[in-house]
């Protein structure tokens, strides 16, 4: 038995049952048959059915964001963001995925040799709690203009907001059981990947979960696609717009009260500015709005758990007692902590070369661009870097000498519909969103024509 809890409020509102192994092997069988049926459908059939759900989509906004807000306590104004986020998502694979998947000619020796973009068959989705709805969308989108079926595994405290997704996709005319939101143990997921049905896995989450499922993947020979935490660098070079640079940086780290694995976790600032900087950035965190996530005006509200909160608070300790400085907040009642800036951060401290979930910023000085790019380049992931500097040459010389898989100049990292979103190193592999995403789980079919 699962019992949904309100992170703010700590009110019990809501209960689910795990499903039986049967179940599931019944849910897979359920889920072909979709695939099968769903192969009759054109593209401009999927197109409108992918529309219908946008349309939904912003028809129940109110309604899915209140969910996700009482679920994992994101503010109300920001969970309204990510269901209009949705929508586009769904309207950006409606309107290119056909022109994207159009069979590709290759000239050869061969009278027509063409690539040829299919379905695989039945995806597994394992999505956490952070983004409850945009995480799915980046899988299911691009998956319904393929003809690809998704069983989704989602977070143990999100479950309301996953039912409200399977409702939506019911409604938009997709066939039944093509989209199934199933309510498992982690250990049952062994038993859908290796189903000789299930072509492929994707994955959002912690390294660590990231890990064991690219395992059981390589076992049974299947597709993954992970996409792992975080600790993304903002590196401010002395030639920085300060009062837009500093607006950015907080909407880089705090947004979603700091828990995103592309949140900008390290502040690199060049000592030239490195005070003045520095104290206009904390008038702003100062000004942010913390309280209930159901009020409009909230920014920053409780971590949609304790054990977050706990953990956030011994990584900041360490560092503290590694010589860390806290320059505003580091303080934690229950569930909520915090908008917190801590100074001197060096990279054998913990919240400096671990992925710190929640609203901490780690700052550290730097004199020469060589030091900035070793000390963005000193960590063990690989998700983004944010540049800000006038210079825009000056920011596209330096863009090879970063690891991560994005380099956004003047802005934060963030996922777009348009552009491949994924990692390096321990932030994972594989790509979602543009044609990149779309092409991930395809079976990408040779065809030669000898006459």
């Amino acid at each position: 038995m699962i019992q949904l809890q309100n992170p703010y409020t700590k009110d019990f509102f809501n209960s689910y049952t795990y499903i039986s192994n049967a179940q599931v092997k019944s849910s897979i069988h359920l889920a072909k048959e979709a695939f099968e049926n769903y192969k009759t459908f054109n593209f401009s059939k999927r197109s409108i059915v992918l529309q219908n759900l946008a349309n939904l989509l912003e028809r129940d906004q109110e309604k899915l964001a209140k969910s996700m807000t009482l679920e994992m306590a994101k503010p109300i104004s920001q969970a309204k963001a990510e269901i209009t986020k949705c929508a586009w998502v769904c309207r950006f694979y409606a309107e290119h995925a056909e022109t994207f998947l159009k069979p590709k000619k290759i000239d050869t020796d061969a009278s027509l040799s063409e690539i040829h973009y299919e379905a695989s068959g039945v995806l597994l989705a394992i999505m956490p709690w952070n983004y409850p709805y945009w995480q799915v969308m980046r899988c299911l989108a691009p998956a319904i203009m393929l003809g690809n079926a998704v069983l989704l595994k989602h977070a143990d405290n999100v479950l309301q907001s996953a039912q409200h997704l399977e409702n939506l996709v019911a409604e938009a005319g997709l066939p039944k059981y093509f989209f199934q939101h199933l309510i498992i143990k982690e250990k049952q997921t062994e038993s859908i990947i290796s189903h000789p049905f299930v072509t492929g896995v994707t994955l959002t989450g912690s390294t660590k979960a990231g890990s064991a499922v690219a395992c059981l993947a390589g076992k049974y020979i299947k597709k993954s696609v992970l996409e792992l935490g975080g600790s993304n660098a903002l590196i401010v070079f002395k030639d920085a717009d300060l009062e837009k640079t500093a607006n950015t940086c907080i909407k880089a780290r705090f947004q979603n009260t700091g828990q995103s694995c592309i949140a900008g976790k390290r502040l690199l600032v060049h000592n030239a500015i490195y005070e003045e900087f520095l104290r206009l950035l904390e008038e702003k965190v100062k000004q942010l709005k913390t309280g209930n996530p159901l009020c409009e005006d909230t920014y920053i509200s409780v971590l949609a758990r304790e054990d977050l909160a706990e953990n956030l608070e011994k990584q900041l300790q360490k560092s503290i007692e590694m010589g860390a400085k806290i320059r505003y907040g580091g303080k934690r009642k229950s569930t909520f902590f915090e908008p917190t800036l801590v100074e001197n951060a060096l990279p054998e401290m913990p919240i400096f070369n671990e992925e710190t979930f929640g609203p901490l910023l780690a700052i550290a000085k730097f004199t020469s661009t060589n030091e900035a790019i070793q000390l963005a380049n000193h960590e063990k992931y690989g998700l983004g870097v944010s540049l800000f500097t006038k210079d825009l040459e000056f920011a596209r010389k330096i863009i090879p000498e970063f690891r991560d898989a994005a380099v956004f100049v003047n802005s934060l990292v963030k996922s777009d519909p348009r552009l491949a979103f994924g990692g390096t190193q321990n932030s994972g592999y594989g790509r979602e969103l543009g044609i990149e995403g779309l092409l991930e789980f395809a079976n990408c079919k040779t065809v030669y024509f000898n006459t």
